[in-house]
């Protein structure tokens, strides 16, 4: 299991691509600008988007990515790309982006009976089957709808979870205490000197993030993402001062965080049931 960052900033500059995750080759978390990195075939490989939130700066590449590889699937005979989300998310993508006036409506091409993008409504504590991987959608306490995801690499490996945009959330920690945690990637996009717009935004600064990280048990890997542009120094300055036993790091574009697992845990895996809720 490889999980390459194609973005992980909160907004955009040289360098700087917001939010996306590709999951081996076939699963995108998240469709930030780092998705305009891949090649058309890499494009064409992704099967599965999961969104955490409706925001542009997670959603900005579903639809550009649809016109891409529309001809590519089509020629192949492949069917849509499946877009996993709240259906909050999933109304406001069709309200605001997929309208006819913002983008096309490529869930109904190029024609309604085999549009190249298909939305799935998911909720919290949903546990989906993607092409061998459980995963599991978590709580996410953002301004708008939202989730993370937390993926299962199978066997004694652990899970990689993604809290998505989110603020101080209790209902995380209780679901993560009966996880074994491998790697967390954690939002802290603002500063201590911005705790007030992190309050208000529902985003963490590191005062917030050390509370919430206290409550994480074991010694776990953690990956900040999500830090805005020009703020990397500070927010990281601030994040080493946590008196903390889990190992801290800044996530960077073009990372690879790799969770081996064995023919054995992807068999285990498929033999396992799966619960669906909602």
């Amino acid at each position: 299991m490889i999980i390459r960052v194609l973005g992980c900033s909160g907004a955009i500059a040289a360098g700087c691509r917001t939010t996306s995750f590709l999951l081996d080759d076939s699963i995108l978390i998240d469709a930030g600008t780092g998705v305009g990195d891949l090649s058309l075939e890499a494009l064409g490989r992704i099967d599965h988007i999961l969104i955490s939130h409706s925001h542009l700066d997670h959603v900005l590449s579903i639809g550009l990515l649809a016109d891409s590889v529309l001809r590519l699937r089509a020629a192949k005979g492949r069917g849509p790309v499946m877009v996993y989300a709240l259906p909050e998310t999933l109304n406001a993508l069709r309200q605001h982006i997929f309208n006819g006036v913002i983008w096309p409506d490529f869930t109904r091409l190029p024609t309604p009976q085999a549009p190249v993008l298909r939305f799935e409504p998911i909720a919290v504590g949903q546990q989906l089957m993607l092409d061998g991987y459980r995963i599991e959608v978590l709580s996410a306490a953002h301004t708008v709808p939202a989730v993370g995801f937390a993926v299962d690499a199978g066997g004694d490996r652990g899970w990689w979870v993604y809290t998505g945009d989110t603020g101080p959330n209790p209902a995380l920690w209780q679901r993560l205490a009966d996880m074994k945690v491998d790697h967390l990637v954690i939002e802290t996009a603002f500063s201590d000197d911005e705790r007030q717009l992190a309050h208000v935004s529902r985003h963490h600064c590191p005062t917030s993030l050390q509370q919430e990280l206290a409550q994480l048990k074991g010694s776990v890997d953690v990956y900040i993402t999500h830090i805005k542009p020009g703020e990397l120094e500070a927010v990281m300055a601030g994040i080493g001062g946590i008196d903390t036993p889990h190992r801290i790091h800044a996530l960077g574009v073009g990372q690879e965080i790799r969770l081996d697992r064995t023919v054995a845990d992807v068999l285990r895996q498929f033999a396992e049931p799966v619960v669906r809720h909602g």
